[in-house]
């Protein structure tokens, strides 16, 4: 197989970088702010190790703010209804859309992954996602009658695969009326940066949405600050546990997406071509950065010298 360049330029996603003049804030209360402690951090293009921007460092006082902010603007947002929720939701999905192929080349740049996969994958599943949950905010009167909002929101996502993370966390929440703070992976902050730029622009109401940046600890306030009625996390199961003993007797909904160790099975009467194509999809998409990678093999006796020679000789075909 012949690798050549994407068609895509990145010039897009440079230039959209230095309209924040290669610093960024955080997105609070529907605008853009310094870190209180005036800290940053940077992010490189993993594939160049070349410096893309400066990312804001969130501290205890940032957490405040946009839990505060979010707190705030849960009563309007909760009044505004599902049709009106739902108009908002749509509206964000259609500006994925539009801007679809500065997404794809931005997440490509800050994470690393393949273009083919930023831009036939992930980001037509975000824009996917927004429309599925604008449909069902626009059915919950009829349909969910027995659901409440929960109320703020903390999510915090991993970096394998930093937009569609996004959009699994905050369209399904933000749809039932419920309001975010979400921080991002300090690798992969800045598409989550650029969707906040899209609800700016669409006008979504200040404190529903905010992004904030940062690391570890800023992920810490976020899980015990008093505030916040429930913590999606998405990462490691090391962290998984640490925040379900932190949770513990807090009042706070949890909900968790770890790691996994997910079998393939191969029966002697399968297709043994086409399961070796299922087994590197299985273990290798994504470069294998994925929750429920097929980790494990399994392969019914009858077949399995067959079967590991083949996909030896299959293997040493991928490009590392």
């Amino acid at each position: 197989m012949e690798y050549g360049p994407a068609l895509e330029s990145r010039s897009g996603a440079d230039e959209w970088i230095e309209t924040h003049k290669q610093k960024f804030g955080l997105f609070i209360n529907g605008k853009w702010r310094s870190p209180k402690s005036g800290k940053y951090f940077k992010t490189y293009n993993p594939g160049d190790k070349k410096q893309l921007a400066q990312i804001a460092e969130a501290g205890n006082e940032d957490v405040n703010a946009a839990v505060a902010s979010a707190k705030k603007a849960l009563p309007a947002w909760v009044a505004l209804g599902c049709h009106g929720r739902a108009r908002f939701l749509y509206a964000i999905a259609r500006q994925i859309q539009k801007h679809s192929r500065l997404f794809a080349v931005l997440e490509s740049l800050d994470n690393g992954k393949p273009i083919r996969e930023t831009r036939d994958i992930d980001i037509p599943l975000v824009a996917r996602h927004f429309y599925h949950h604008a449909g069902w905010a626009q059915v919950r009167d009829a349909e969910l009658k027995e659901y409440k909002e929960v109320g703020v929101v903390g999510q915090i996502i991993p970096w394998n695969f930093p937009l569609l993370m996004l959009s699994w966390k905050i369209a399904p929440a933000i749809a039932m009326g419920n309001t975010v703070v979400l921080k991002p992976a300090e690798y992969t902050s800045l598409t989550a940066l650029l969707f906040a730029d899209i609800c700016e622009s669409i006008g979504l109401p200040p404190g529903v949405v905010n992004i904030i940046t940062g690391a570890g600890k800023t992920g810490e306030s976020m899980v015990d600050h008093k505030d916040i009625d429930k913590i999606a996390f998405t990462g490691s199961t090391e962290v998984g546990r640490i925040i379900r003993r932190a949770t513990a007797g807090s009042g706070k909904k949890l909900s968790l997406e770890l790691g996994g160790k997910s079998p393939f099975i191969v029966f002697e009467d399968a297709d043994i071509d086409s399961a070796i194509e299922g087994v590197v999809d299985a273990i290798w998409f994504n470069q294998g950065e994925v929750c429920c990678a097929g980790s494990r093999l399994l392969v019914q006796e009858g077949i399995q010298d067959v079967f590991i020679r083949k996909l030896k000789a299959r293997m040493k075909k991928l490009r590392i």
